[in-house]
C-alpha cells in the first residue's frame, strides 16, 4: 500500500495490488512518518526575509483597520443624518 521512497517521503505505490488494511497503530507510525516528511520540505525565512514579511503584513493590518474605522464614521454621520438627534 504504501513504500518509503529513498529520500524519506512516504508515497502510495503505484502498480501495488491492493494490499491488506493497515491496523491502527501501523496508520499512527505513517503518520508520523509523513508529518517528518513534511516538516523537512519547510524552508526557514532569512532576517531579512521575515522582517519584510512583518513590515508588509502589519501595514496591510494598518490598512485594514483605517478603512473599517472610515466605514464607521460614515455608517454613524448616516444613522445621524435619517433618525437625527434630538435636541
Amino acid at each position: 500500500m504504501v513504500q518509503d521512497e529513498p529520500n524519506g517521503e512516504v508515497v502510495a505505490a503505484g502498480g501495488a495490488a491492493r494490499e491488506r488494511k493497515l491496523n491502527f497503530f501501523q496508520r499512527i507510525a505513517l503518520f508520523i512518518r509523513q508529518v517528518f516528511a513534511e516538516l523537512r520540505k519547510v524552508v526557514t525565512p532569512t532576517r531579512q526575509e521575515l522582517l519584510k514579511f512583518t513590515a508588509v503584513v502589519l501595514a496591510f493590518v494598518v490598512v485594514v483597520m483605517a478603512f473599517v474605522y472610515g466605514l464607521d464614521l460614515l455608517f454613524t454621520w448616516i444613522v445621524d443624518v435619517v433618525f437625527g438627534v434630538p435636541a
